[in-house]
């Protein structure tokens, strides 16, 4: 390894500050209800101080609602189950989980993933470990604790560095980790979230999981072509010629038994597709929206997360008895059971996050933050682009402190998603900003969740590599997509093309006569 430069140093030492700093901050579950305490005695002073605003669409005084009170006690007795049943991401995040469940656990993903990477001719291995990184999204974890090594030891095989491998494909999975070619769980669960900020506004506000799908995509392309250019360019010269002692190793290929299994499944894929398409493309197709046609509003769209699930389920089956890795029907119920254990961090944090936002809803502090907010921001003048600009640093900043992408999502989404639908942006356009904010400083922050584990991979090449070492390495990755993504974003804004099927950009703000 070459000697770090002055400014990695500077840099580390900041980071190592916001590392320490972000660790004093207590569990996301129990900083949503400290939050929730703390809304209830807002409420109240805010009630006796008189804030009010003006609706802007129904032309009514909003008065805050004081929560401290009886009422408020009612409220939380009466509305804890349902805020919690009913909170938007919940049912969606598990249905498409119990989904791919059965894809990852079959071994279905992993055996796509080695096919994808390891039949690669070399001079486009390095997209092709893009590409891989970007379709791991679907599959929860696989691409850290699968991929990334993977791909170290696909580096290492073709005589390039193996900590290069490392980096790209870490910066592919976790730095690009909003862009995808094909739907994600992270895409129900984050519009959910925006949905329900949405409604503070608009009651019948209504976002799809579907609703960043363009411009997500079209990101993909892009986060391959950047990656594969700084791996070239920086990571790989950087790095130099490997010198450690660990010996080749050969990327295992698929036995008879699992490529069996994945034709089968791939039929299987085909099948499905076919399905769609005879459902969708005929102007009587069965799959339209009853009585008007439409593609648009037909269950296939506005029900996405149930043809997540059987594109998940149905391929992960037929592959899981196929190559003999599930033997009875228990199996494959097991392996959804496994999910699900995987999911109870998620599940205690939305209890909280969920009574917290139907108190924020409730005392009306975020509508009337919102009111004042937008006024201020159009006193001001600044232009779509400046805004969103503020908006992503902003993310970036928070995603040093907190992690969790649904978390940050949760935490802000009933300020901002409100407050800029008031300045004529769609909530869809604010989570597109958002998750650029969200992907791009995973890299190079060490309270993510598998920093650890990055570092752990390297020291199997280089027992001396550390926190440092990645950092340095995926600096160049976390800069250059931070500015490159909201320049595309920006050129996205300025044709106003749609962010996803019948997602616009602005928002027509109506008002009553």
């Amino acid at each position: 390894m070459k000697a770090q430069s002055k400014p990695s140093t500077i840099i580390m030492n900041i980071l190592n500050w916001i590392e320490k700093a972000g660790n004093k901050l207590p569990h996301p579950a129990a900083l949503f209800l400290i939050l929730f305490v703390l809304v209830v005695i807002a409420s109240a002073i805010a009630k006796n101080a008189g804030l009010t605003a003006i609706h802007p669409i129904k032309k009514e005084v909003i008065t805050t609602v004081n929560l401290l009170s009886i009422e408020g006690l009612h409220l939380l007795l009466s509305g804890m189950v349902k805020n919690f049943s009913g909170f938007a991401p919940l049912g969606s995040v598990l249905v498409a989980m119990l989904g791919f469940s059965l894809a990852e656990r079959s071994g279905l993903i992993s055996a796509v993933l080695r096919i994808l990477v390891a039949k690669a001719p070399k001079p486009l291995i390095i997209p092709v470990i893009f590409l891989a990184g970007i379709l791991s999204h679907t599959a929860g974890d696989i691409g850290y604790v699968l991929l990334i090594p993977l791909a170290g030891m696909i580096f290492h095989t073709l005589g390039l560095h193996p900590l290069a491998g490392i980096a790209a494909c870490f910066a592919a999975v976790s730095g690009g980790f909003a862009a995808n070619f094909i739907l994600s769980t992270a895409d129900p669960m984050l519009s959910g979230i925006s949905q329900e900020a949405a409604r503070i506004i608009d009651p019948k506000y209504s976002v799809s999981p579907v609703s960043n799908w363009y411009f997500m995509a079209s990101s993909s392309a892009l986060i391959i072509v950047l990656g594969s250019i700084i791996t070239n360019k920086i990571t790989i010269p950087f790095l130099g010629k490997y010198k450690g002692q660990v010996k080749t190793e050969k990327v295992g290929d698929l036995n008879k038994l699992e490529s069996t299994a994945l034709k089968w499944a791939g039929i299987s894929g085909l099948v499905l597709i076919g399905i769609l398409i005879a459902g969708l493309v005929p102007e009587s197709g069965f799959l339209r929206e009853k009585g008007t046609g439409s593609v648009l509003h037909s269950p296939v769209v506005t029900s996405v997360v149930t043809v997540i699930f059987f594109f998940g389920a149905i391929p992960g089956l037929i592959f899981g008895f196929v190559s003999g890795k599930f033997k009875t029907h228990n199996d494959a119920i097991h392996a959804m059971q496994e999910s699900m254990v995987t999911m109870a961090p998620y599940l205690v944090l939305v209890f909280f996050a969920a009574q917290f936002i139907a108190f924020f809803n409730a005392s009306n502090i975020g509508l009337v933050l919102a009111v004042h907010g937008s006024d201020f921001l159009k006193t001001l003048g600044l232009g779509a682009i400046p805004l969103m600009i503020g908006f992503i640093i902003l993310v970036c900043v928070l995603d040093l402190f907190i992690g969790s992408a649904s978390a940050k999502w949760t935490l802000i989404a009933p300020i901002f998603v409100p407050m800029f639908m008031l300045l004529g942006f769609s909530p869809e356009l604010t989570q597109a900003s958002y998750r650029i904010g969200d992907s791009v400083v995973n890299i190079i922050s060490p309270l993510m969740s598998y920093f650890p584990l990055i570092v752990t991979f390297m020291t199997k090449y280089d027992e001396k590599a550390r926190v440092g070492t990645l950092l340095s390495l995926m600096l160049p990755y976390s800069l250059f997509f931070l500015l490159f993504w909201s320049i595309f974003l920006f050129l996205w804004m300025t044709f106003s093309w749609q962010l996803g099927p019948g997602a616009g950009l602005w928002y027509q703000v109506m008002t009553n006569p």
